[in-house]
């Protein structure tokens, strides 16, 4: 398939997890990627893999955010598609009896802030264009409450959420599409790195997936590039759970 033919593509967090399966599978449908991550090797080695560019950005920065928009622009013409998906889930980030406000801070900055200037600093190119799709990733954890909690972690995710459905209808008429990706627990190394120390924490989490398995990047991936695509023309505002039926769950099967 190739529904993203010959358009720009910008992924943050593109050097590892959903990013980088993401930034695989825009290329595969066609699109020119360009990949933004602090991690300068790996991101230009995946940059070099799918045929794209690297741009060293950190997202919590304006200024890094406005040059990473103006980098897509100059060397390929046009923004036509924003995949913010940079985000962290630190260790020090739990209950919020005891989370710090620093850790608190710094999760709200790298997963909510850097939404909003992403979004910020892609919308213009895209209303010049009067075209263009952005897709946030929030979670399924903006939707569902936890008592294994990431207070800081759900409540940014939580904001992505409301962000995205704000701007999807701001913008609608202008032809920009905004949505929200809510994936489920993905295998990701965030994901293994989380629960590494706490199998039984990953267990517990587990026993609440319908499909009784973790989400692997690819399959989230494929429901990005669904919204990116022109199959996705009437979908925005939306919040677009791709969780294997967690959130819709009561009781799981044995």
């Amino acid at each position: 398939m190739q529904r993203l033919q010959d358009r720009v593509a910008v992924v943050t967090g593109g050097a590892s997890g959903i990013g980088l399966a993401t930034a695989r599978r825009f290329a595969e449908e066609g699109a020119k990627v360009v990949v933004a991550d602090l991690d300068e090797a790996t991101g230009k080695g995946v940059a070099g893999e799918v045929g794209g560019l690297f741009v060293k950005a950190d997202v919590t920065s304006e200024e890094d955010v406005r040059a990473m928009y103006a980098f897509a622009k100059e060397a390929y013409g046009s923004v036509d598609i924003a995949f913010n998906n940079a985000g962290i889930s630190p260790p020090d980030d739990a209950s919020i009896l005891e989370t710090g406000l620093d850790a608190w801070r710094r999760v709200q900055e790298v997963n909510l802030t850097s939404v909003y200037l992403c979004c910020k600093h892609a919308i213009p190119y895209m209303r010049e264009q009067r075209k263009g799709s952005i897709i946030n990733t929030a979670s399924f954890v903006a939707v569902l409450g936890s008592a294994t909690s990431q207070i800081s972690y759900t409540a940014s995710k939580g904001g992505v959420l409301a962000l995205s459905r704000e701007l999807g209808v701001q913008f609608a008429r202008e032809g920009i599409r905004v949505n929200a990706l809510c994936p489920g627990p993905v295998n990701t190394p965030l994901l293994t790195e989380l629960f590494a120390a706490d199998p039984e924490r990953a267990a517990r989490r587990l026993v609440h997936v319908p499909i009784g398995r973790f989400a692997e990047p690819s399959e989230i991936a494929a429901a990005v590039a669904f919204l990116a695509s022109d199959d996705a023309s009437f979908i925005t505002a939306s919040t677009f759970l791709v969780d294997g039926g967690i959130s819709g769950a009561y009781v799981t099967p044995l």
